[in-house]
């Protein structure tokens, strides 16, 4: 078997990441060689390969769903918005520089679609299977001509096209029909059919329509998939803290001690990594909330300064808003507060970016002994080691390098008192170190809150997975879908006018 799929969408946040990895554990309980693939990605919430390339966290998760390590091949291109107009661009897990949207779509993402193709071929070599995913729409017309993550790949790999509609917006069966056919005749060639998501209620009732969206478009729909509450993984570009809501959507488990601990994540600009408080989240007793008020900081037990791509600019942003000061007098109580990268440096004494915001020289908040000074080399790496008397793995992504020159050591970075920083992400995913930062939090803020001895990060990623598969398994025609990997589409799919304009 060598077989392929796209998962297009007929919006974005359709489902086309969750469908994606169901597809994927699916596949992968068969006993199926399988792998994730996309081939741009828009994102800020990003992840290190073991050979130290930069990909998007939900090719990431979704490589887990198929049990196979990520590589940069699942995602050879990486957009990282650093403005409303402007992104880094990651290529095969490298940063080749910054360019505006018009740049990008003027010429050089056409110029990818080899690059993107080759590593398609990669997988497909490898693997007995690979499951695509599109981004946004794959009827937005005015992207066509330079294309490379839609029907672009579609065509140039020959793959069958899954349409993803969720359908809880409304509207899903116009979406249905108006993508097809504003699709060029060779592109509507493979779109096979769809996939109706987040339907609520008695699907007989949803029957005549999808049996008239056939004699439409002359195309089946493989499944309907129920409406689940939080069946996100790691988002892309979202606030939502996914495992909260997955794996205790209706029991919400009782805090082990008699207090619950209240963590606020200051929403900073361009906001990147922060699935690193899932981890928090997943525990009992814990609520995580995401901030941009200086009251909201007034309860909280720990105040975690997430990751940024604009470090001065998230810092300029507290300063405004209040945040910083209200920050200030928290470490001056000897409250417990929590720097992630970014959220590490501005905690500094001073940066120095020439490289990000072109700055300058730039005054932190002064809060640990560090001073940052940015390269133009990205740092990307999976460092392992130990802090309160625990093993902790994390990853790295950033291009401030900093000097520490004090307080005691904390994992890369440093603390003193109750803050705490480190370049560190996914730290917090390491079960035995949660549980003691969490007992330290707890006893600095004088809570009677005691972290669960049995949670498993990894085993509640594991379930997240599994229900995502038992998902495709139980509300999609897996025998018609299998077809599709194996066999591409179907033969003489009828053309919907008017097609894609000339």
């Amino acid at each position: 078997m060598n077989g392929g799929l796209l998962v297009a969408g007929t919006t974005s946040d359709a489902g086309k990441s969750v469908v994606t990895a169901g597809i994927c554990r699916w596949l992968a309980r068969q006993g199926v060689k399988v792998a994730p693939f996309k081939a741009q990605n828009m994102s800020l919430n990003s992840f290190v390969t073991r050979e130290g390339a930069e990909i998007g966290r939900a090719q990431a998760m979704q490589a887990q769903a198929c049990r196979v390590e990520p590589t940069a091949h699942m995602n050879p291109v990486l957009l990282k918005p650093g403005g409303e107009r402007s992104s880094q661009v990651v290529l095969l897990g490298r940063p080749v520089g910054e360019m505006s949207a018009r740049g990008y779509h003027g010429g050089r993402q056409a110029r990818l679609l080899g690059t993107v193709l080759d590593s398609l071929a990669e997988l497909r070599a490898t693997y007995d299977a690979v499951i695509c995913e599109g981004a946004g729409s794959p009827a937005e017309i005015n992207l066509r001509r330079t294309d490379i993550v839609n029907m672009g790949i579609a065509r140039g790999a020959g793959l069958p096209v899954l349409v993803v509609g969720d359908i809880d917006r409304g509207g899903v069966f116009a979406s249905f029909f108006g993508t097809v056919a504003l699709l060029a005749p060779e592109d509507q060639a493979l779109v096979a059919g769809f996939l109706v998501n987040k339907f609520r209620g008695d699907v007989s009732l949803l029957e005549p329509g999808l049996e008239m969206l056939h004699g439409l478009t002359g195309r089946r729909t493989y499944g309907v998939l129920p409406f689940r509450h939080g069946l996100g993984i790691d988002e892309e570009d979202g606030l939502r803290v996914s495992l909260r809501g997955t794996v205790r959507e209706s029991v919400v488990a009782p805090p082990v001690g008699e207090d619950v601990l209240r963590v606020a994540v200051c929403a900073v600009p361009l906001m990147s990594n922060f699935t690193d408080v899932d981890a928090l989240a997943a525990e009992p007793g814990v609520v995580v909330r995401f901030v941009d008020r200086p009251e909201e900081l007034s309860d909280a037990d720990l105040v975690v300064v997430p990751g940024t791509r604009g470090t001065v600019r998230a810092l300029e942003w507290l300063r405004e808003r209040g945040l910083a000061d209200t920050i200030v007098r928290r470490v001056a109580e000897e409250r417990p507060v929590l720097g992630i990268c970014g959220g590490f440096q501005l905690l500094g004494e001073h940066i120095e970016d020439e490289v990000e915001s072109r700055a300058g020289r730039v005054d932190g908040l002064g809060l640990l002994p560090v001073r940052v000074r940015f390269a133009r080399e990205k740092t990307l790496t999976r460092p392992v080691g130990e802090a309160l008397g625990e093993r902790v793995e994390g990853y790295e992504i950033h291009h401030g390098v900093a000097e520490v020159a004090g307080g005691d050591p904390f994992l890369d970075g440093c603390r003193v008192g109750q803050t705490w920083g480190t370049h560190w992400h996914g730290s917090l995913e390491s079960d035995g170190f949660r549980r003691a930062f969490l007992r330290e939090v707890a006893a600095a803020a004088g809570r009677r809150f005691v972290p669960a001895p049995d949670t498993s990060f990894a085993a509640l990623r594991e379930e997240q997975l599994d229900r995502l598969g038992d998902l495709i398994e139980h509300h999609a025609d897996t025998d018609a879908l299998w077809r599709l990997i194996e066999s591409g589409a179907p033969q003489g799919l009828p053309f919907i006018p008017p097609g894609a304009p000339a």
